[in-house]
């Protein structure tokens, strides 16, 4: 093979790369893109609720504390209806939320006063009495 063969054969190797690297990163950016498309329009922007009290957990289906917790925020929702807002993010479909809401364990509850300003945050499992005494220092009965 004679030189001018060898040059073009490298040239179209490097080109060869570089285009396989171009479509690598196209498709690695098409996916950050509709990853955070995806949690943006998961996350709720309305919490907390103007207005009311509001009550948010942090947490994931697979954590055993969270799943402890799920029938505890069901009651809560229930006895609190049109009193204060209790949501639940979460954080493997909310990606946004975990950054929001800065969260370092799971579950996180954090409560807010009607204003919307954090009033109390707790760490972990947080229990029915635990979670009846916030809402009633908050003034919610």
């Amino acid at each position: 093979m004679d030189k001018k063969m060898k040059e073009i054969l490298s040239s179209e190797i490097e080109s060869k790369k570089y285009i396989g690297l171009a479509i690598l990163v196209s498709a690695l950016i098409s996916f950050i893109v509709v990853t955070n498309a995806f949690a943006a329009e998961n996350f709720n922007e309305n919490i907390p609720a103007k207005g009311m009290v509001t009550m948010v957990d942090l947490g994931a289906g697979y954590c055993t504390p969270c799943k402890m917790m799920a029938p505890i925020l069901e009651k809560m929702e229930k006895k609190y209806a049109g009193k204060a807002v209790i949501h639940f993010y979460d954080l493997r479909e909310d990606r946004d939320a975990f950054e929001h809401y800065r969260v370092q364990v799971m579950p996180t509850q954090i409560f807010f006063d009607k204003k919307g300003k954090e009033v109390y945050r707790h760490l972990g499992f947080m229990s029915e009495a635990d979670i009846i005494q916030q809402f009633d220092k908050m003034g919610v009965k």
